[in-house]
């Protein structure tokens, strides 16, 4: 009797242990098909919702998770508390990188957002007024981003080697005296009744409701070239099953179709 009831205890721990094996394998094969990535709200996220849809065909869930920040979308993708991220351009991700020895990299180029001018005080970059005054981002890249954009308009000229790190310093011709003020980039949109011109990032225009500039960055500028925002992966997840996927649903037409009848040329696909 004291046998059989050994074995019958063991028989119930065996079956109770089978029982949750296959419910953790079962656990693990769902938490398999989710594709966790991070995002900016506006406009990433919004694009994300779209590849949602678009997943569902191969049998993955997109959990989009939103950050307010350029750091900890890598952080967490870094550690595996991410899949993949979608936010950054490639400058900045290279910068990363280097100054954190992180292993982030590429796996698809979706959207550039241009930066453009819009008009404050004054309504015509054609004849701007001596001394007029145009507010542009202040951190390097998109100082850079701005500069280039009024040179592209013959408002000021630039020494030939300033490129993609041009500042106010290498401004080697100034024909209108133009006074440039230099803010951070999320206050420009706040300044812009105070100037004549400001050169706004498209995910600000986008947010303050700011419409109708008067010069656009064109879409094969260099900055069209360097800027797309990238969806990312840690080194060694290219290619993967779950970047495969996100990747083929990222780049689909009703993608490219959202993105041009959503945002109105602020932001542009570039695939």
């Amino acid at each position: 009797m004291k046998k059989r009831i050994i074995s019958l205890v063991t028989a119930a721990v065996l079956a109770a242990s089978a029982l949750l094996t296959g419910c953790g394998a079962q656990a693990s094969a769902a938490e398999n098909k989710v594709i966790k990535i991070g995002a900016c709200v506006t406009p990433h996220a919004e694009i994300l919702e779209i590849v949602k849809d678009n997943l569902k065909d191969s049998g993955y869930t997109l959990d989009i998770v939103t950050y307010n920040d350029y750091v900890l979308p890598n952080t967490a993708l870094e550690s595996g508390d991410l899949d993949a991220n979608y936010f950054q351009h490639g400058p900045y991700l290279k910068d990363f990188n280097e100054e954190n020895g992180t292993h982030i990299v590429s796996v698809a180029s979706v959207h550039f957002e241009p930066m453009a001018v819009y008009a404050g005080k004054s309504s015509s970059l054609d004849d701007i007024a001596d001394g007029a005054s145009i507010a542009v981002p202040n951190d390097t890249t998109n100082e850079a981003r701005a500069l280039l954009l009024l040179e592209a308009n013959g408002l000021i000229k630039l020494k030939s080697d300033a490129g993609i790190s041009a500042t106010v310093l290498d401004i080697e011709e100034n024909p209108h005296n133009i006074k440039i003020e230099e803010l951070e980039a999320a206050q420009v949109p706040k300044a812009i009744q105070d100037v004549d011109f400001a050169v706004i990032n498209g995910n600000y225009a986008i947010e303050a409701g700011i419409k109708d500039p008067v010069a656009v960055e064109a879409s094969d500028s260099l900055a069209a070239e360097t800027y797309a925002n990238l969806v990312c992966v840690k080194e060694g997840n290219e290619n993967s099953e779950k970047t495969k996927a996100l990747v083929n649903a990222v780049l689909q037409d009703n993608v490219r179709d959202f993105i041009n009848k959503t945002y109105s040329g602020a932001v542009v696909p570039v695939f």
